[in-house]
């Protein structure tokens, strides 16, 4: 049984018919702080005695569902059911294996909510789909990045890939070349020593080049419809 199910309609989307009777909050496409204050109040907390939770249906994109998750690990509210609905297939998407369009707003409304890895980088947001880092204006990457301790690579690459996983450790990390096949390294930390690095994360760019970033599984889960 849900307690409260509420939704964050992010960009303008427009909403399928399974949510248009729910209560609605507009927001932009990545959502601030500011636009969670007024609304996470409202869908309280868990009722263990009753085993309700409350549900946030994200209405947007991967940047979207990244923005919720990380306003729920800062505030202390990852109690809450995360159900996501988007318009086309994504990073997320495939990864969680979730329908996009009427059936994921369906999903939505009846799914159950599953705990997953919280992926969470050194600046405190979450990954929920995938981080691509690269050099300065799209150059190859210069520098060296491990996986718990096997390396991923040391010299140049064309990028690093990493993504959460739907199981433990947590996250993956993988450097894209063109004449290597891509491989896959399974860790509970990626990190990342780098000339420069940009890294654009669930499709939003950091503003300025990093010398050092980091993704990693925290010790706490979220709940995903699914």
């Amino acid at each position: 049984m849900i307690l409260t199910i509420h939704v964050l309609a992010c960009g303008d989307p427009t909403l399928p018919a399974a949510l248009r009777s729910l209560p609605v909050t507009p927001a932009p496409a990545v959502p601030a702080k500011p636009d969670f204050d007024a609304l996470l109040p409202q869908l309280g907390g868990p009722d263990p005695a009753r085993a309700v939770a409350p549900r946030l249906v994200v209405v947007g994109d991967d940047g979207a569902l990244a923005a919720t998750v990380t306003r729920l690990m800062r505030s202390e509210r990852l109690h809450v059911e995360v159900a996501y609905v988007t318009a086309q297939r994504s990073p997320a998407t495939r990864l969680y294996r979730l329908p996009v369009g009427d059936r994921a707003a369906r999903l939505a409304v009846a799914g159950t909510a599953t705990p997953l890895p919280l992926i969470r980088d050194d600046s405190g947001t979450a990954l929920v789909g995938e981080a691509t880092v690269t050099g300065p204006d799209g150059n190859r990457l210069v520098g060296e990045a491990y996986a718990d301790s096997e390396r991923v690579f040391s010299g140049e690459v064309d990028a690093l890939r990493v993504t959460p996983t739907v199981g433990l450790p947590g996250v993956r990390a993988s450097a894209a070349t063109r004449l290597l096949r891509r491989h896959w390294l399974p860790a509970r930390a990626v990190q990342l020593g780098a000339v420069g690095a940009v890294v654009t994360r669930d499709g939003v760019t950091t503003p300025r080049a990093l010398k050092r970033c980091s993704f990693y599984r925290d010790d706490r889960e979220w709940l995903l419809v699914r």
